[in-house]
């Protein structure tokens, strides 16, 4: 079971994650790990309404899954797997576990594997584990111990878990 702080999630963050099983006590929420949703590889509809972006501020730290249909900003600690259509991490940011994303954006710190079509690491990013991507920006800069093996985005559309993590 995992818990993780109401406080800085936004409304439809907190309903997406109720409505997957979860429980609130007292501004806390637990919940067990859902099975990975499908990967979708193309951008969310323009004609859709669009949804707010949920920011994990500097003084959150959270551990278990996250899952979102929109943008997902971190700036605090995360500890588990995170599932979005779009990943920031900032310059303050940290998260140790899987991504799973259409596109990502690391301005932090990342320790472990990325599954994405689109990996842009800014010039403050410190990457170690695995990118698995169709493309890749690398701002100068960037610190990176990682192998990042190119997959065509039939990859992604057909991953429905995540292989086992090699050491």
């Amino acid at each position: 079971m995992s818990v993780i702080s109401l406080r800085d999630m936004t409304d439809a963050a907190i309903i997406r994650a109720a409505g997957r099983g979860g429980t609130a006590i007292n501004g806390l929420f637990s919940m067990t790990i859902p099975p990975l949703r499908a990967f979708k590889t193309t951008p969310r509809d323009p004609k859709s309404a669009e949804l707010p972006a949920s920011h994990l501020g500097e003084a959150v730290t959270a551990e278990g899954f996250l899952d979102t249909d929109g943008d997902l900003h971190i700036h605090g600690k995360v500890f588990g797997r995170v599932c979005a259509d779009r990943l920031v991490i900032g310059s303050s940011g940290y998260l140790e576990g899987d991504v799973v994303a259409r596109d990502v954006q690391i301005g932090g710190r990342l320790s472990g594997r990325i599954f994405a079509l689109s990996v842009t690491l800014d010039s403050s990013a410190e990457v170690t584990g695995r990118i698995f991507h169709h493309e890749v920006t690398v701002a100068k800069g960037a610190r990176i111990d990682a192998r990042m093996p190119w997959r065509p985005p039939s990859y992604f559309e057909t991953l429905t878990q995540l292989p086992e993590p090699r050491p």
